[in-house]
């Protein structure tokens, strides 16, 4: 919920959201609580529901129709440039055509100005005007979430997933990663980690959790960021604003403790930190546009590890219920598991020490 309420607070006022079936679903999108919230000027989210699997092609339908819309009252607002009405002036028309919707506060400049205009044409009985007039809401950036959990974004859904991060098209990922088919009776994902229960892994999963940030990075043009709201709060602030300034497909895997981690769930925003801390959670930002400006584009945002890993993991039941009921094999993978978080650490420091590729 921490991770819906802050998205929405930074860009619900021009979002639109595609929500994978789930837990994110169920609380998201029933009454009478919801993570969801109108400004005091009455703006806020949309919000659908698809099947569980296809939230990234729901999602896509959303911003190829967005993009649409919007070209069409483009080209009204072109044509109005050429041929201007008495009634509206003609430097709005061209600073409204102008003006860049990057940051917050150039959006709202623009919807001030959509505002303007729409009061001016409401005067006007002319064709062109009607036809501007009602599409002169589309002229603002809508920003395009699609939300999840792990069992969608790593599992059943990744085909979709894979396919819409290909085509370039500037939609947003939140992949709440809770690392285990939460919604559906806690059955093991391709996100549930080494030496964890879950239904079908009773006796611990024996295999390297799956690297969804890593492989998204291949592409070479898809902001990806690993974030943890109770280890660092202006890291995940500042990854939203990242990807959705993007002008491309982003990624943000967002660790989510769960009821089925088996911990006190009022300490969720501590266990978040240990998972940092503790190397298993390594939090960072890969930003392709940075490569654009000759810099490295991998930023590792949290240091080495620093605690140990088995206080993380044995403070949550998944992990410890394996150690009291076999001990020797708890071992084994929890010795896995300590190789896998020292390579996963080389590896992300690897990158983020490479020098920028030379333009």
């Amino acid at each position: 919920t921490p991770y819906i309420k802050l998205v929405t607070q930074l860009f619900g006022n021009r979002m639109m959201i595609a929500n994978a079936t789930g837990c994110s679903s169920i609380y998201g999108g029933n009454l009478p609580t919801t993570p969801y919230s109108t400004r005091k000027d009455g703006r806020g989210p949309v919000w659908s529901n698809s099947l569980f699997e296809d939230a990234a092609e729901f999602g896509f339908g959303m911003r190829l129709t967005a993009d649409k819309i919007e070209e069409y009252a483009r080209e009204q607002l072109e044509a109005m440039i050429q041929n201007p009405p008495k009634s509206v002036p003609a430097t709005l028309l061209r600073k409204l055509a102008d003006s860049p919707q990057t940051t917050p506060d150039e959006i709202e400049a623009v919807r001030a100005m959509v505002v303007e205009l729409k009061s001016l044409l409401e005067k006007d009985n002319s064709p062109a005007a009607k036809e501007l007039y009602h599409a002169a809401d589309h002229l603002i950036k809508k920003s395009v979430w699609v939300l999840g959990g792990d069992g969608w974004a790593y599992d059943i859904g990744y085909g979709g997933l894979d396919h819409v991060l290909a085509t370039g098209r500037n939609i947003n990922v939140l992949v709440m990663d809770t690392e285990v088919y939460s919604n559906t009776g806690g059955q093991m994902s391709k996100a549930t980690p080494i030496g964890a229960i879950a239904k079908f892994a009773a006796s611990g999963k024996s295999i390297a959790k799956k690297d969804l940030g890593m492989m998204a990075m291949t592409y070479g043009y898809v902001y990806v960021a690993r974030i943890a709201m109770g280890y660092n709060r202006q890291q995940t602030i500042r990854a939203f604003l990242e990807a959705e300034a993007y002008d491309g497909p982003s990624v943000i895997i967002a660790y989510s403790h769960c009821v089925a981690h088996g911990i006190d769930m009022a300490l969720g925003q501590e266990q978040q930190k240990a998972a940092v801390t503790s190397g298993m959670f390594p939090l960072y930002r890969y930003n392709p546009m940075l490569e654009d400006e000759g810099k490295n584009p991998f930023l590792l945002d949290s240091k080495e590890p620093s605690t140990e890993l088995a206080d993380y993991m044995y403070n949550e039941i998944r992990y410890r219920s394996l150690k009291q009921a076999k001990p020797e094999v708890a071992q084994v993978l929890y010795e896995k598991a300590q190789k896998t978080v020292r390579s996963n650490w080389e590896k992300y420091k690897y990158l983020a020490d490479r020098p920028a590729a030379k333009s």
